[in-house]
């Protein structure tokens, strides 16, 4: 392959030693990565680089953000971001009848299926926005 290349073999040796030695800098690189890579597995992927370097200097490691986010960039590690959950009611702005408040906070029933009470909430997943209804009668006080 020297011959056919063109270089001495002395010449190819050296070259080839000096890729093998792996500097401070790579081998400092090289640990990193492998605690960025572990913190970021162990917070299910959420974590991004900004908390990894909280980690890492609760640790002892002296790292700065941008370094951290780079070497996350370098290997596709990204952060799952959840966008921010706003609540949307219905419109009140109509109309239309609205029912009237019988109970009037008192949830006291004198006989069973006399009050019942609903109330809906919202649960976000990764498939999206799931809704919970949840409905509830109120039982005559035992005396």
């Amino acid at each position: 392959m020297c011959v056919v290349l063109n270089i001495s073999r002395s010449g190819f040796y050296k070259w080839l030693n000096e890729k093998l030695k792996e500097t401070s800098h790579q081998k400092r690189r090289r640990a990193l990565l492998l605690r960025i890579t572990s913190i970021f597995t162990d917070s299910y992927r959420r974590y991004g680089s900004p908390k990894i370097t909280k980690i890492l200097r609760k640790e002892g490691w002296t790292i700065s953000e941008r370094l951290v986010g780079q070497i996350m960039g370098e290997h596709g590690l990204r952060s799952c971001v959840s966008r921010k959950f706003r609540v949307n009611t219905t419109d009140s702005n109509h109309d239309l009848a609205i029912a009237p408040n019988v109970l009037n906070q008192q949830f006291k029933a004198t006989s069973p299926d006399e009050v019942w009470m609903a109330d809906i909430t919202y649960i976000p997943c990764r498939e999206g926005r799931l809704y919970l209804a949840s409905i509830m009668a109120c039982t005559p006080a035992a005396s």
